[in-house]
């Protein structure tokens, strides 16, 4: 069959890590790929008020690969300006993906609210990006399809959901358009995750738009729950409090998994208080009840994960736990310190050397959480610069994602390799040693696609 033209443009993580959005344009159908928000540096996170350069009216079917915020945050914006099509992803993604939004508007609304009380705002007045109600309008148009099943989009274009294992619900996704096998990686996950299960085998694709996070680096061969216990100790020791921001989808039901596991070997104090101060982290939590099929724990170890954890959903409960005055472990949200209730911690427990924060996942840049890894002990909070005397420690094999080897050894795995690739979702440098390790380890040549740019395939 004679094709007039298939093309994807690059609307977010382009030469970036965050913002996922990618456009497929076929002459029967457009499909938009993620729709997710911009986090990290001012210049990035401003482009979540710019306008798309497309007619949002013209998409015809919004895919999402998971529920991470920069990979779906920015669905309300797309609705509010017009997007009338179906939104479709897996049934975990489906339930996280509404705890998420409806968390990150409910935190849009109160910034802009103290922004404006408190006067530290340029804007006049501070408004969210968009609100509770814009969420609501949005899961109308949520549907859900299982993995392994393809499903027909137009006469000659399918898909389906393959599982990625990078957070509960996640998936690659692969297209048969018009003969040519199309495949987009989202965020791989890791091999041999204590939660999830092994990335999905693809055997062949003719185009793969693929991540490039850790394209320049292999995680710490150290294990998990050494590194957690080891700090742990060392806080108590001190007679301090541990808080570890986290994301609030996996990362905290891993975190409160390996500290239930060491209370279980005896490795740390039964006593020791674990709060969870995420009501997003608390919901999310149950997803994993509602999925077993999605994730590798028993059902037992799934109860697990919340055994001696004090859930907090009222942020009444968390001053009162920020002033109690015994060594703790708190989780709270964000993993990047961006914003939730670890701000809250963060200006209370900053001051102390003896306290300690853990920084267990990817901190992107701009970021305070990667400003607090690399060494800067200054951070502004709600229009005021705090001074960081706590110690910080890192756990980089605590990472959701594949890093350069475990790319590497899942792009092994096509039998028909693809005969050309997009690198997304890195950071330049990363993205170009990755770049270079593709070419030299695969032998196929990579693209770094600019914002906005526009490829044909065909």
């Amino acid at each position: 069959m004679k094709v007039e033209k298939i093309s994807i443009q690059f609307l977010g993580a382009a030469e970036t890590v965050t913002g996922s959005k990618h456009l497929l344009k076929t002459p029967e159908v457009t499909i938009l790929v993620d729709c997710g928000m911009y986090q990290g540096l001012k210049a990035l996170r401003l482009k979540n008020r710019e306008k798309l350069p497309i007619d949002e009216k013209s998409i015809d079917l919004l895919l999402i690969t998971h529920a991470h915020l920069d990979h779906c945050g920015y669905i309300p914006v797309l609705v509010k300006n017009g997007f009338k099509g179906k939104i479709l992803m897996t049934p975990p993604t489906r339930e996280l993906v509404e705890i998420i939004l409806m968390d990150s508007a409910k935190i849009q609304e109160e910034d802009a609210r103290k922004a404006n009380e408190e006067g530290y705002t340029i804007h006049q007045p501070a408004t969210p990006i968009y609100t509770v109600k814009d969420v609501e309008k949005c899961l109308k148009q949520f549907e859900t399809r299982l993995d392994l099943k393809w499903v027909k989009i137009s006469d000659n274009v399918s898909f389906r959901f393959l599982k990625n294992g990078h957070i509960l619900g996640s998936a690659f996704i692969e297209l048969d358009c018009y003969g040519k096998k199309i495949v987009f990686s989202g965020d791989i996950g890791r091999y041999n995750n204590d939660l999830m299960g092994n990335p999905t085998t693809i055997e062949e694709a003719d185009y793969l738009v693929m991540e490039s996070t850790y394209g320049d680096r292999i995680h710490p061969s150290t294990s998990a729950i050494d590194a957690l216990e080891t700090a742990i100790l060392h806080t108590i020791e001190k007679g301090g409090n541990l808080l570890i921001p986290s994301f609030a989808v996996e990362r905290a039901q891993e975190i409160m998994f390996l500290i239930n596991r060491l209370k279980e070997e005896k490795r740390i104090l039964k006593n020791i208080p674990v709060y969870l101060d995420s009501p997003m982290g608390a919901n999310a939590t149950d997803v994993f009840l509602n999925h077993p099929s999605w994730h590798k724990l028993s059902t037992a170890d799934t109860h697990l994960i919340y055994r001696d954890i004090n859930i907090i959903r009222d942020y009444g409960d968390s001053l009162k736990i920020m002033k109690e005055n015994r060594s703790k472990i708190v989780i709270a949200a964000s993993g990047m310190l961006t914003g939730g209730r670890v701000l809250g911690y963060l200006k209370e427990y900053s001051t102390e050397p003896k306290n300690t924060i853990l920084l267990v996942g990817y901190q992107g840049e701009g970021t305070r959480g990667r400003s607090l890894k690399e060494g800067i002990r200054e951070v502004k909070l709600h229009g005021k610069y705090y001074q960081i005397d706590c110690e910080i420690l890192t756990i980089e094999t605590m990472s959701g994602h594949a890093d350069q080897q475990e790319m590497l050894t899942w792009l092994k795995g096509f039998t028909r390799k693809p005969k050309q690739i997009f690198l997304v979702h890195g950071e330049p440098q990363a993205q170009n040693t990755w770049r270079v390790k593709i070419k030299d380890e695969v032998g196929i040549q990579c693209i770094i696609p600019t914002l906005n740019e526009e490829i044909e395939l065909i």
